[in-house]
């Protein structure tokens, strides 16, 4: 095949058949002993798992759990968020950061985030405490940290819990250290889509504090550490140990993965910096990226979607309503306007192919039909 009939193939935007095929020869024999033996929660390979994910974010204890919306609740449950509680969050996080906070009865407080990274502000967070206020949670967006050492400043002024949100960033480090590793506890979801993900729902909760971990581990077998003994009540959110295989076998090539995606979007800067209308996304100094998504910004972002659609390169939106306006959180009587620098990302963010084994001639036709469309030609 040549170079020219693979530059006009459809560009998708995200290829895990690429990555199962890489990790099948390691999953199939131990699903297979699974089977064999009926093991399927707990157990071997999700401990395992455990103390190797631990290992490689640098934290003290990882509880593997059934999804990323389940590990946040059990997160603020473990540091006592209740019922009534305010959480602060950035506006433009994915719906389940909220989720997880108004499933306890307590109340996210969204913020607006700083225009160059699209991270949470810290100066917004420190206008939004109150004496209801339990935690602020950092989400990690697109693949890398938030701005934790000015987040860590107005917790300990205010005597606040840091739950990070590290379901984009499994991998990237700021200045302090990994995601997952940098507040008193983490919460990621290890969906498929994810830079680690399973072949299904799972997810994880990190911290340093034994005490939080073993709070978490007992919440999520419905607040049971001995059977049939509650302690408290708590859910159905074990990992399971299928998914364990999965996480261990790619956890192994996450590093490579994460170096394909980092050249990708140094490959990117090259095709797109010279096109007029693209903003490209930035990294804050210190972080290391590890380019969960590649989001840029562009005008008539809508009509530029549908021609790049059209023209079979896919891309997405992440996210094109920022939370506190969307129907579900109406009751909180937010308007627009409210989040100027979220709500305007929000209208121009554009989200381009962007996995492991994208190649450079996949790239090229990306940024082809970008600058097609840009440039008023978008057939």
């Amino acid at each position: 095949m040549t170079e020219q009939t693979i530059t006009q193939q459809a560009v998708p935007f995200l290829d895990l058949a690429a990555q199962q095929a890489e990790v099948m020869d390691d999953v199939l024999p131990v699903w297979q002993r699974q089977l064999t033996d009926a093991a399927f929660i707990g157990g071997a390979e999700v401990a395992a798992f455990e103390r190797e994910y631990a290992d490689y974010i640098g934290t003290g204890h990882v509880v593997g759990v059934s999804n990323g919306t389940d590990a946040l609740e059990l997160a603020f449950r473990a540091v006592g968020v209740a019922s009534g509680d305010e959480v602060i969050m950035p506006a433009n996080t994915f719906i389940a950061t909220a989720e997880a906070v108004s499933r306890i009865g307590a109340v996210p407080v969204f913020v607006d985030v700083d225009d160059a990274h699209l991270l949470i502000d810290p100066d917004a967070i420190d206008a939004a405490v109150t004496t209801r206020t339990r935690a602020i949670v950092p989400v990690h967006l697109f693949g890398q940290t938030a701005p934790m050492a000015e987040v860590a400043a107005i917790a300990d002024r205010h005597g606040l819990a840091v739950v990070e949100d590290a379901a984009q960033a499994q991998g990237a480090s700021g200045p302090a250290g990994r995601a997952g590793a940098l507040g008193r506890v983490a919460a990621t979801s290890f969906y498929p889509g994810k830079n680690l993900g399973a072949a299904g729902d799972a997810g994880a909760v990190m911290t340093d504090d034994e005490g939080l971990a073993d709070v978490v581990r007992n919440l999520a077998a419905h607040g049971s550490s001995v059977k049939y003994v509650h302690d408290r009540i708590g859910m159905n959110a074990r990992l399971d140990a299928v998914q364990a295989t999965v996480l261990r076998a790619k956890l192994r090539r996450l590093e490579e993965w994460n170096t394909s995606r980092r050249a990708a979007a140094a490959r990117y800067a090259g095709l797109l910096g010279d096109i007029a209308g693209v903003r490209l996304p930035e990294v804050r100094e210190g972080n290391t990226d590890v380019w969960h998504l590649y989001v840029v910004r562009v005008a008539e972002r809508d009509r530029v979607l549908a021609e790049l659609g059209a023209a079979g390169v896919g891309a997405g939106i992440h996210y094109p309503t920022v939370v506190p306006l969307t129907e579900a959180y109406a009751g909180l009587g937010h308007r627009p306007g409210e989040f100027p620098v979220a709500e305007a990302a929000a209208a121009s963010i554009l989200s381009l192919p962007m996995f492991p084994h994208l190649t450079e001639a996949q790239q090229a036709r990306v940024a082809e039909m970008l600058r097609r469309s840009l440039d008023g030609d978008g057939s």
